[in-house]
């Protein structure tokens, strides 16, 4: 009982996290497995959270050995996982901004020189 006040701290921290996502939650780019996912990841660090010894169990269970060693690993999946995917976000954006800067670049060449061929000529040679 004497670890209440931690478990609430970090209780309430999972639930500011899925608060702040749900206010995002009408994003179009959020996809609805990531919705899940991260509905699920709330979900297992409650539970964690509230239940520790259960997550050493499951740890000796899956043949880790500590509870801690368990949500290290998985951890460094989901970092991997959140890096990779920023990875590709960035990437995908840039190809976005690439392709609108050349169509943007064409269309005002194309405009530019439709003024160009428009434009009277001048007696003056």
């Amino acid at each position: 009982m004497n670890h209440l006040w931690i478990q609430l701290i970090l209780v309430a921290a999972a639930v500011a996290m899925a608060l702040l996502f749900v206010r995002r939650w009408d994003a179009a780019n959020t996809r609805a497995w990531k919705r899940i996912a991260f509905a699920l990841f709330v979900i297992a660090n409650v539970v964690a959270i509230l239940w520790p010894s259960g997550v050493t169990k499951l740890a000796t269970a899956l043949g880790v050995g500590r509870g801690t060693d368990l949500v290290l690993y998985l951890m460094v999946i989901a970092m991997g996982f959140l890096t990779l995917n920023t990875y590709l976000r960035f990437r995908s954006l840039e190809k976005k901004i690439t392709d609108l800067a050349r169509t943007v670049a064409i269309t005002e060449g194309i405009r530019h020189n439709n003024d160009r061929l428009d434009a009277p000529v001048s007696s003056d040679r």
